[in-house]
């Protein structure tokens, strides 16, 4: 495989938000008597917009519709970035800025596009990007490969020639089946299935070190 490009995910990769998402679906239901667990984030973790608002608005069971469902969380997730609670993980700016100036970047996230844009601008980060999918702008969610399949094709690279950097079962799934080298780096608060980790070529234990591990490929692909 010669890496020409990389695509990253962003939620748990970028900036640590995976739990605000549990704990607005988590409030959703319980305003309307549900009781959510962390069975029904694994189910949706991955998924599109759309896709996890049918499921949260079916399993609250109060009649909302699933656009009102996701304007409400989402709306929950902007005023969590403007209060300061979406920031940067450790050493992910580090890893953009270096990675961007080695080769092309894309994003791949199940975030709506709103979040995505918001979160990328709001961190300074968003003009390092060539590319930017949100699930709810393909055809299915995590873990089917759309979204990176997406990427790849406004990078106009070839899946096979891409690195992806997930953190979370369904995303590794996801690029693995859009034929990408996968690089992980496990979720501490939500870890990846086995057989989803079976799949990556690489496991990084921190940002660093998923930095160094893109440079060395990219370095290695335009040396081939």
């Amino acid at each position: 495989m010669v890496a020409e490009a990389v695509v990253f995910d962003m939620d748990g990769v970028l900036v640590e938000s995976e739990h605000l998402w549990e704990e607005l679906w988590t409030a959703f239901a319980a305003q309307r008597g549900a009781v959510w667990t962390g069975e029904q984030t694994r189910q949706c973790q991955g998924m599109s917009a759309p896709e996890w608002a049918a499921f949260l608005t079916a399993f609250a069971g109060a009649g909302d519709s699933p656009a009102d469902t996701e304007r409400d969380v989402v709306d929950g997730m902007v005023a969590a970035l403007e209060h300061g609670r979406i920031g940067l993980l450790d050493g992910a700016r580090d890893m953009v800025a270096q990675t961007a100036a080695a080769g092309p970047i894309a994003l791949a996230s199940s975030a709506p596009r709103r979040i995505i844009d918001a979160v990328l601008v709001h961190h300074g980060i968003d003009h390092h990007f060539k590319a930017t999918v949100s699930s709810a702008e393909v055809a299915r969610g995590k873990p089917s490969p759309d979204v990176y399949l997406a990427a790849a094709d406004r990078l106009g690279i070839q899946p096979a020639h891409c690195l992806a950097v997930e953190d979370s079962s369904n995303g590794l799934r996801a690029a693995a089946a859009a034929g990408m080298t996968v690089v992980a780096i496990p979720n501490p608060q939500y870890p990846p299935a086995e057989d989803a980790l079976a799949g990556a070529s690489y496991i990084a234990a921190d940002h660093d070190a998923v930095r160094r591990h893109l440079l060395t490929q990219l370095k290695e692909g335009d040396r081939a």
